[in-house]
């Protein structure tokens, strides 16, 4: 195991720490209480797993398994450290998002009765920090764990996720929103923040 591939095994266990308690609670909150706005789809489950194959366990077979060892790469050690970086971006990013939301978080395409549009914190920079997070932590899956499997296997499998979730979220925010959230995308950039205000 190269001490890069223990950056990303010590990033991957400060993320699921910090998802924890957030998928709990919000699992136990929708047996109580139900999702009033979803958009979840099969399909859409269906690509989540993917993404989560891609991202976790693909990566994880890499590093712990000779199996893929046929499709290692090398890069150099600035880009290696530059994926450190883009970790401990992913982690910021994702503790943030976590931290600002609350109770408004959920997993999948859903909003539930007492949902509330966040636009403060990191939700005043970016509308959707936590795929800005997700896909921080790709490139650094890249650059950490060097094989062309499990390295790209993140990038690879979260874009089908990126590309068709995120106009069914936008379109059920608009929905929900309305005038508040049309306003609220002409301020605030996706997953890029704006350098100027429109």
């Amino acid at each position: 195991m190269t001490p890069f591939e223990i950056v990303f095994l010590i990033g991957w266990i400060i993320e699921e720490v910090i998802r924890f308690p957030h998928r709990r609670r919000y699992r136990k909150e929708l047996r109580q209480k139900g999702s009033a706005h979803s958009r979840m789809t099969a399909f859409g489950v269906i690509l989540d797993m993917l993404a989560f194959l891609g991202m976790e366990i693909v990566p994880l077979f890499a590093i712990f398994s000779t199996w893929l060892d046929f499709a290692a790469y090398d890069l150099p050690v600035v880009l290696a450290w530059l994926g450190a970086l883009f970790m401990a971006g992913s982690i910021a990013l994702l503790w943030l998002a976590h931290h600002d939301l609350g109770r408004n978080w959920s997993p999948s395409v859903d909003l539930r009765q007492e949902h509330k549009l966040v636009t403060q914190g990191i939700y005043a920079h970016l509308r959707h920090p936590i795929y800005a997070s997700v896909w921080l932590w790709c490139l650094a899956q890249a650059l950490l764990v060097h094989n062309w499997i499990g390295g790209l296997a993140g990038l690879v499998l979260f874009l089908p996720v990126y590309l068709t979730r995120l106009p069914v979220e936008e379109g059920m925010m608009l929905e929900v929103f309305g005038e508040e959230y049309r306003d609220y995308r002409r301020r605030v950039g996706g997953i890029f923040p704006r350098l100027r205000k429109r």
